[in-house]
């Protein structure tokens, strides 16, 4: 099967951004030097920077050029974090607690990582003063050398994730739904066992579509809900 020409170019960037060889913020080459380059033209060259931008991994500045995508903590919370209060307004999340450890990897871990052993991130974070989020995430070793000695952690883990590790996460698929709170849950956010809770499982996956974190987060929602915005 013939790969298309512009998926040569958009391959070659991807490779370079896994690489490092263009980290966070670096200037792509103009689509007539990346044409050339590349041996393409330049309607070849802008398609595959077009892709790229709609995926969110480069930006294009009008007047100075085409950069790779920077993941800032701002962008990480607004982008993925969807909680909101009441009357619309963003509620920005305050880490509590957070614990790492290195352990065996799950059956499903090890499907989606590759991997037989997994750090986990244990957090607590809350909102106006109250605990209202418990958050497990597992990474697999292997992509993140030494994570648990960088222990505590920023609050935003996809920036730390970049300008640290290379790995630039392009989405995220979620599934939500409603559960009652455990022991672990009460704990952590001082509610009883059987309280109602919003539980959200997350894949996270980079541009070069490797599924590169699984967490499972539990909700307090009696003052806030989770926002989505359809089109």
């Amino acid at each position: 099967m013939t790969v298309p020409l512009y998926q040569h170019v958009y391959d070659t960037i991807i490779a370079r951004i896994v690489s490092g060889e263009l980290g966070p913020g670096a200037m792509l080459p103009s689509e007539i030097d990346l044409g050339r380059e590349l041996g393409v033209s330049q309607g070849t060259a802008r398609k595959a920077l077009t892709a790229l931008e709609q995926r969110g991994i480069l930006q294009r500045r009008q007047g100075r050029g085409t950069f790779v995508a920077t993941t800032t903590p701002e962008s990480d919370h607004f982008h993925f974090f969807r909680l909101r209060r009441a009357d619309g307004s963003e509620a920005t999340p305050k880490l509590e607690s957070e614990s790492v450890t290195r352990r065996d990897a799950t059956p499903d871990e090890q499907a989606a990582f590759g991997e037989t052993e997994v750090f986990e991130i244990v957090r607590g974070r809350s909102i106006d003063g109250k605990t209202i989020v418990r958050e497990v995430s597992a990474l697999p070793i292997g992509l993140f050398p030494g994570l648990s000695e960088r222990s505590p952690l920023p609050n935003a883990l996809y920036a730390l994730y970049q300008q640290s590790y290379g790995i630039v996460i392009s989405e995220a698929d979620e599934q939500l739904k409603a559960v009652l709170a455990e022991e672990v849950d009460g704990e952590m956010m001082n509610v009883p066992v059987g309280a109602p809770l919003i539980e959200i499982r997350r894949r996270a996956i980079d541009i070069s579509e490797r599924v590169v974190e699984l967490r499972l987060s539990r909700y307090l929602t009696a003052d806030l809900h989770y926002a989505v915005t359809l089109r």
